[in-house]
C-alpha cells in the first residue's frame, strides 16, 4: 500500500453514503476510496463532512472596515426605495477615497484574507477602486496580498472604476496602470453612465482592454431597481465581439430580478453563448437576481460576500457558509436542492464562474478542502461554523476546534422527570464555544 502525503479519513462526502478516505499528493487529490489509506500526515474527520474549498465571486476587498469612515448615509440609499436611489449611494460612499491610503487599506484587506483561511475561502475576485478619486491607492495593496498569499487564499484582482470611466475623465488611463502593475482582471460598472450611448462605450472600451492584455473582465451590471437597465445584455454582446467568450462576470444584475419572463430567457441564452456566469450577493440589497430561475435555464450563477463592513453592508466574516445560509433564506431556497444549490454556488459553481479549473474533490482534482464538524450539508449551513481543518494545495493551513462549558446552578438529565430523579448542582456541560488559530503561518 502506498502512502500518500496527506491523508484525510473517516470522511462523509455528499451524494455518497458511508466513510471515505482521501489520499493526496503534489497538491492533488490522489485517491477517494473506502479503503483503508496510509499517510505520511493524516487528518480525522470523525464522520464530518469533506468538500472543496469555497470560493467568494466578488469582494470590495480595498474597502473592507470603511463603513465607520463613511457613514451609513450611503447604506440607507442604497438599501431603500426598492433600491431607486443606488446610484446617489454609489456618488455618497465615494467620499471615503478622499482619504484612501495603502496604509490603512493594507491591514484591512489582510485581516479580510486572514478570515478566508479561517473560513477555507480558497478563491477571490477581489475589487478594488481604480479611479481619479482611489488612484492607485487600494490595488497596489491588494497586489501584495494576492502574491503574500498564493497558494492559500487565490486573489484575482479586479481593476475596478467605480466612479464610471465617461463620467470620470482619467479613470481609463488609471485601469489601464492597474492592469501593467498586474491586475488580474478588468473590471467595469456600466449602468453608473449618464446615458445608455454611453454605457455601451464603457463596456466596449474595458472589453476591448481585456482582450488586449489577455485579461478576464468582471462589471457590476443593472445594480439598481430599474428593470429598463441592460448593461448585462451589452457585456454578453461585448464578450462575444471581443473573443473574451468563458471569461467574463457579471455581477450583481439585480435589476434582471424584474424582467418578464421571455427577457429573462432571451438574456439567458445570450449568456450562454458568451459563457457569462453571474455572481449574485442577496443579503446587501433587497433586490437580487433570480438565482434558481436563471440556474434552470443552464447558467452558472455564484454567490459572493461582495461587502464587510463598508457604506454597502454593515455586517460580513468572509464566511462563505455564512452568506449561503442567508441566501438559502433571502432565494426561498430551504429544500434539499436549494441547499445543494446554495453550497455549490459558494463551492463548484462559483469556481467555474470564476475560471478555477480542477476545483472538483475528485482523483485529480485540486487538494482544497474543508472537513467540517456536522456529517451533512444541512447541519453545515445551520452551524456555519469555521471548519475544522482547511487544506489549500495539499497542506494543512487552517485548524478550528468547538467547545463552551455551561455552569448551571442546577441541572437534571433528560428524561429524568421523576421526583427520585437527583439533581447536580453546579454541573458542567460542554456545548459549541469556536476557538481558532491559523497553522502553518505566522501570520497575526
Amino acid at each position: 500500500m502506498s502512502t500518500h502525503q496527506l491523508v484525510v479519513a473517516d470522511a462523509s462526502l455528499r451524494d455518497r453514503p458511508g466513510r471515505w478516505q482521501i489520499g493526496i499528493d503534489d497538491g492533488r487529490v490522489a485517491a477517494v476510496t473506502q479503503a483503508p489509506l496510509t499517510g505520511r500526515d493524516e487528518i480525522d474527520a470523525a464522520g464530518g463532512l469533506v468538500t472543496e474549498s469555497f470560493v467568494d465571486g466578488h469582494l470590495h476587498l480595498d474597502k473592507v472596515g470603511t463603513l465607520d469612515r463613511v457613514g451609513d448615509a450611503a447604506l440607507t440609499a442604497y438599501t431603500g426605495e426598492g433600491m431607486a436611489s443606488a446610484r446617489h449611494a454609489i456618488e455618497l460612499a465615494s467620499a471615503v477615497k478622499a482619504e484612501y491610503d495603502r496604509s490603512w487599506i493594507e491591514p484591512n484587506a489582510r485581516w479580510a484574507v486572514l478570515q478566508a483561511v479561517r473560513y477555507g475561502v480558497r478563491h477571490v475576485l477581489a475589487f478594488a477602486d481604480v479611479d481619479t478619486s482611489a488612484r492607485l491607492e487600494g490595488v497596489i495593496p491588494l497586489l501584495t496580498l494576492r502574491d503574500e498569499f498564493r497558494g492559500v487564499v487565490d486573489l484575482q484582482v479586479v481593476a475596478f472604476p467605480q466612479d464610471g470611466l465617461l463620467r470620470d475623465p482619467g479613470a481609463e488611463t488609471l485601469v489601464q496602470e492597474a492592469v501593467d502593475l498586474g491586475a488580474d482582471v478588468v473590471g467595469g460598472i456600466p449602468w453608473i453612465e449618464r446615458t445608455d450611448a454611453e454605457a455601451r462605450e464603457h463596456v466596449h472600451r474595458m472589453c476591448a482592454l481585456a482582450a488586449s492584455q489577455d485579461r478576464r473582465v468582471a462589471m457590476l451590471v443593472d445594480d439598481t431597481g430599474d428593470p429598463s437597465l441592460r448593461t448585462t445584455e451589452m457585456l454578453a454582446e461585448a464578450m462575444v465581439q471581443f473573443g473574451l467568450l468563458g471569461r467574463g462576470v457579471a455581477n450583481h444584475a439585480r435589476a434582471v430580478g424584474l424582467y418578464a419572463r421571455p427577457e429573462l430567457e432571451r438574456l439567458a441564452g445570450l449568456a450562454r453563448r458568451a459563457g457569462l456566469g453571474f455572481v449574485s450577493d442577496p443579503h446587501t440589497g433587497p433586490l437580487h437576481l433570480p438565482v434558481r430561475e436563471l440556474t434552470a435555464m443552464g447558467v452558472p450563477v455564484a454567490l459572493g460576500q461582495d461587502d464587510i463592513e463598508d457604506a454597502f453592508y454593515p455586517f460580513g466574516r468572509h464566511n462563505m457558509l455564512e452568506v449561503a445560509f442567508l441566501a438559502a433564506h433571502a432565494l426561498e431556497a430551504v429544500d434539499t436542492a436549494g441547499l445543494d444549490l446554495v453550497y455549490d454556488a459558494v463551492t463548484t459553481t462559483a469556481a467555474t464562474v470564476l475560471g478555477v479549473a480542477g476545483h472538483r474533490l475528485e482523483e485529480g482534482g485540486n487538494a482544497d478542502l474543508v472537513v467540517h464538524h456536522q456529517p451533512t450539508l444541512r447541519s453545515v449551513l445551520a452551524h456555519h461554523d469555521p471548519p475544522a481543518y482547511v487544506v489549500a494545495s495539499g497542506r494543512l493551513v487552517a485548524t478550528s476546534t468547538s467547545s463552551t462549558q455551561l455552569h448551571l446552578p442546577s441541572w437534571r438529565r433528560p428524561g429524568a422527570g421523576s421526583a427520585s430523579a437527583t439533581p447536580r448542582s453546579s454541573a458542567i456541560h460542554r456545548l459549541s464555544r469556536a476557538t481558532d488559530r491559523i497553522a502553518g503561518d505566522d501570520h497575526s
